[in-house]
């Protein structure tokens, strides 16, 4: 029946197996939490089953495509999203956790990787791709753990963040490599034109960076439309991408390109209130694509050897890890978090690993295993980094605290925005949030301004104000502007309609956040209050009783002046 409904309709292959997914990972994700367990390894999961259990065949939807579109499509906007959270800023604060930790790891794992991958494969190729794999890790599913364990700016956090920066750019040099390292056709473009190719591309995106995209932005940001503005990025991303695919290089690594882009502009926080929203879906569509890429058959008669890998990975990458975070600065067990954090391989190991096969440089059985590795070990780490909490405990008591090292790390800006507490969220930097951000500053009071002028928050973060680009009405704005743990928000400008929508989202976020707001006319401030505003300064009676003061001096009156409100 279903076959007969499937080749009688109009609907796009892709659209039918979008829709089975989705339905499907919302079923398996309900039995997942009512049984308390990582929701990662079920959309994993829920991939294999669909692709193995016939579905597939039913619908007619076996040699379209439909797979390898989703698992790309998953792939680059996944890689986008994380491009958005690398910022080229934080190198310098973080020097340590990227240069030594992260230069320690990668180097180790490659070596390992190699003298494995060489022995095992009987190739230097290969083994030179299994280094590349084993390096790198998944940096949305450890920051994404950091943030289920209410550690985000953590010391172990932050050297994992660092250490994962370094894999990042060693990832972009993998791409560029793998086609002339695996090719077995003498055809195929040698090592020095891929490094041409590699360093055109860095170099027209770095130009593009400084002169083009900046232009771009900040034209649509004039217009105040989200719409248009949400529409350019993704269009910039889908270009960026599309030009790195025409290059033979991965459209993958053109979305992460362009998402460092964005990163580096002063729009990267509003972006990343656009985006955030939908990252969980893109690492759902991820994981669930992965698992639609195995085949059930083989991974039965290969299960000692994802198992055996699957094991290597975890404890060689692990102790590789622990020991780059203990020259990282680490110390008290806390390494043993972070190893556990960085101890799989990631979203860039399978898009490696999918690149390779384009020039089919594995057997299908080793590619298996060394896919269903990579999904497995990765759905692990929410669940090894909690039970590590309890064993760095366990360690500092057993060396009775041993040496202590400070482990904090210096942050950029987006780190100071992410320490900020009882903090004053001041919405418009005209000439009355001017003034308050000045005497709050004088008063030692740690301010975030929020302005929708992309040229004064330019100016902003060149003076060193902690400083978001976009709309107050944004809940996930205010989320990034850590309004949870603000002590006040100041709407500086009289629009009451702004004001009174964007209320509502911060009222909900924080119930005893105290909220400051401006009324042009007497017929607002009532709305206001009624819509929770602590203070309404009503500019109509300010001005008019600094009038009356000022006639009634003319006369020396020294009286205070009475209003009374055109409502009374």
């Amino acid at each position: 029946m279903f076959s007969l409904l499937a080749a009688g309709s109009e609907i796009p292959p892709f659209f039918v197996l979008l829709t089975i997914v989705l339905l499907a990972v919302v079923l398996v994700s309900l039995f997942l939490v009512r049984a308390k367990q990582s929701l990662l390894v079920g959309y994993f999961l829920c991939g294999i089953l669909i692709n193995n259990s016939g579905l597939l065949g039913v619908l007619g939807l076996e040699d379209v495509g439909a797979i390898d579109a989703l698992a790309e499509i998953g792939v680059v906007l996944l890689l986008f999203t994380l491009g958005i959270e690398f910022s080229l800023k934080e190198m310098k604060a973080l020097r340590m956790p990227i240069f030594v930790g992260g230069g320690v790891q990668v180097a180790m794992c490659v070596l390992v990787g190699f003298l494995v991958g060489a022995w095992y494969l009987d190739s230097w190729s290969l083994g030179l791709l299994l280094g590349f794999v084993l390096a790198l890790s998944s940096t949305a599913v450890s920051m994404k753990s950091f943030e289920d364990l209410g550690m985000p700016e953590s010391p172990q956090a932050r050297t994992a963040l660092g250490m994962a920066i370094f894999q990042d750019l060693g990832a972009i040099l993998f791409m560029v490599l793998i086609p002339p390292i695996v090719s077995q056709s003498s055809g195929e473009t040698g090592l020095g034109a891929a490094l041409v190719k590699g360093l055109l591309f860095t170099l027209s995106i770095i130009l593009l960076s400084r002169k083009g995209f900046p232009e771009m932005l900040d034209a649509v940001a004039r217009t105040r439309s989200r719409e248009l503005f949400t529409l350019t990025v993704i269009g910039l991303c889908a270009a960026v991408a599309l030009a790195s695919g025409l290059l033979g290089l991965s459209p993958a690594l053109g979305a992460f390109a362009a998402g460092v882009v964005v990163s580096e502009s002063i729009y990267s926080h509003r972006v990343l209130s656009d985006i955030l929203p939908f990252k969980d879906l893109f690492l759902t569509v991820f994981f669930v694509s992965v698992g639609l890429l195995i085949d059930l058959g083989v991974l039965m008669d290969l299960w000692v050897e994802v198992l055996l890998f699957s094991a290597f990975v975890l404890v060689v990458k692990a102790l590789i890890v622990a020991w780059a975070a203990k020259l990282s600065g680490l110390r008290r067990g806390n390494w043993m978090v972070t190893a556990a954090a960085l101890c799989s391989t990631g979203e860039f190991s399978i898009v490696l690993l999918a690149r390779a096969q384009d020039f089919e440089a594995l057997p299908d059985e080793v590619a298996q295993v060394i896919l269903v590795s990579s999904a497995l070990t990765m759905g692990l780490v929410p669940v090894l980094m909690k039970y590590s909490l309890g064993w760095a405990k366990a360690y500092y008591r057993w060396t009775r605290g041993g040496r202590t090292v400070p482990e904090n790390h210096t942050l950029g800006m987006s780190g100071h925005i992410r320490e900020m507490n009882e903090h004053v969220i001041i919405c418009g930097f005209g000439p009355v949030g001017r003034n308050l951000y000045e005497n709050l500053q004088l008063a030692n009071i740690d301010c975030l301004v929020v302005e929708m002028n992309p040229e004064t928050v330019k100016r902003l973060q060149r003076e060193g104000v902690c400083c978001l680009f976009g709309d107050v009405q944004d809940m996930e704005l205010l989320l990034l502007a850590r309004i949870r743990h603000a002590q006040a928000i100041a709407y500086t400008f009289a629009n009451d309609t702004v004001a009174m929508k964007s209320l509502k989202v911060a009222r909900e976020l924080s119930h005893d956040l105290r909220v400051y707001a401006r009324a042009n006319f007497g017929s607002q401030v009532a709305p206001l209050q009624r819509a929770g505003v602590d203070f309404v300064l009503y500019d109509e009676e300010q001005s008019g009783r600094a009038l009356i003061r000022s006639v009634m001096q003319g006369y020396d009156a020294d009286i205070e002046p009475v209003w009374q409100s055109p409502d009374a």
